[in-house]
């Protein structure tokens, strides 16, 4: 398997291999120019964001400065609105259903390392994807953590630390993140 492969699989990979690196030099670059370019100038920000991600959804509203890995492994619904200073590590997939609000602050990770100081020394790490459903509302400040899915219809509160996984329709809050009531 490459390497690329082993990051999309959730096996232990080398983020510093080459294609690897090449894929987040792109990256870079195009954000880059993203987070530097004028909300006049919309054109210019559709043709990035498509250029990034793959593809543009209907009505997708991500705000500068963005930050990720790849760009290539976000999937987003349609109605998406990604507010201020958002970062995704994207080593993983990361899919971000219909609806979906994103705080200013949020940050997504896929991205996990070897609790044993030997193995991460080794410069290995794993990726697990993240999942946020349709119709969510992710707080500003919010963290979440590898491998977590946040069902349909939640809304996870301002500053909160995701590590588990949220049923649909819940109100989760706090460090880590509870689910504090239903919303149905």
């Amino acid at each position: 398997m490459t390497e690329l492969e082993k990051m999309l699989s959730g096996f232990p990979y080398r983020p510093s291999d080459p294609e690897l690196s090449a894929m987040r030099l792109r990256c870079r670059e195009i954000l880059r120019e993203y987070n530097s370019s004028s909300a006049a100038d919309s054109e210019t920000r559709k043709r990035l964001l498509e250029a990034l991600f793959g593809g543009l959804p209907e009505n997708l509203v991500v705000e500068p400065a963005f930050r990720c890995d790849y760009g290539a492994n976000i999937e987003f619904g349609k109605n998406v609105f990604v507010n201020f200073n958002c970062v995704v590590l994207d080593c993983a997939k990361v899919k971000i259903g219909d609806n979906a609000f994103i705080g200013p602050n949020v940050q997504i990770y896929t991205a996990t390392h070897p609790l044993d100081v030997a193995a991460r020394n080794s410069g290995a790490e794993s990726a697990l994807p993240v999942e946020i459903g349709g119709d969510c509302w992710i707080g500003g400040s919010a963290v979440l953590l590898p491998g977590v899915k946040i069902g349909s219809g939640c809304v996870i509160a301002a500053g909160a630390v995701v590590a588990k996984d949220i049923p649909p329709n819940s109100l989760a809050a706090g460090n880590p993140a509870r689910v504090k009531r239903s919303l149905k």
